[in-house]
């Protein structure tokens, strides 16, 4: 199994912190989009959309997309779930993942932020003004979403994390580096911290397995994006270093 992937991409770090959930260690290669290499002849034979992440199974099949990448994760490494049993909560889950992978990340991606730098030629201020509005929006409509249904626990569904939160740490990471206010998201903050409680030290033995592969992906991810300027070191070096070491 290959992952293709881009270390700042929001979309490459869900599918690595499923990977991770999920135990399973790819192969991974990284392409570097500020050079262009996800538009090369060899990677656009593998997707023609020319994006990452991209799954490349030990058939050589290709899958695409991060959620549809993560769905089929979760379907043949059922263990730990990523979606609830019920339909009713599989659906709110969905929803909420959906939010932030088809309403927000979008516009914000490297390539709509290069158009309007390019082509349109805005400034670095309003690129970036750009970014926190489509942020604020779509964390307003989560919040609100968040504060009505009382299926939310310690996370965006329950008290076990799962596509939504694995969804929401890479975007609530980008809004803070983009220097988005998140006090008016006090649901959102709260769920994000719950999940970097489970990063900085080893659980108590009796937490569940679950939470114990979650708080090593979120650990080895995070120490690797805040290791250089705007984490530009590979999350994956880190995370490769240390199954190399027998510590995730």
């Amino acid at each position: 199994m290959i992952l293709y992937e881009y270390s700042m991409s929001s979309a490459s770090y869900r599918v690595r912190i499923a990977l991770c959930l999920k135990g399973i260690e790819p192969t991974l290669v990284t392409k570097q989009l500020r050079r262009g290499e996800h538009r090369q002849k060899d990677f656009l034979h593998l997707n023609p959309q020319g994006f990452v992440p991209a799954l490349e199974l030990d058939d050589g099949q290709v899958l695409t997309q991060s959620l549809a990448i993560i769905e089929y994760l979760d379907e043949i490494h059922p263990q730990p779930p990523l979606l609830p049993a019920a339909p009713l909560g599989r659906a709110r889950v969905r929803s909420m993942a959906q939010l932030i992978a088809c309403d927000v990340h979008p516009l914000n991606n490297l390539r709509v932020l290069q158009y309007l730098e390019g082509p349109l030629a805005q400034t670095p201020g309003t690129r970036d003004a750009w970014y926190r509005h489509w942020i604020e929006a779509g964390f307003a409509a989560l919040e609100e979403t968040l504060g009505r249904d009382a299926s939310r626990g310690r996370y965006c569904h329950g008290e076990s994390p799962t596509l939504a939160d694995v969804c929401l740490v890479p975007q609530v990471f980008n809004a803070r580096r983009f220097s988005v206010d998140l006090s008016p998201y006090p649901r959102i903050v709260a769920i994000d911290a719950a999940c970097h409680e489970l990063a900085p030290s080893p659980p108590p033995p009796r937490k569940s397995s679950r939470n114990r592969v979650l708080q090593r992906a979120l650990h080895f991810a995070h120490v690797a994006r805040a290791s250089s300027p705007l984490g530009l070191r590979g999350i994956e070096v880190t995370l490769v270093q240390h199954r190399h070491r027998g510590t995730v």
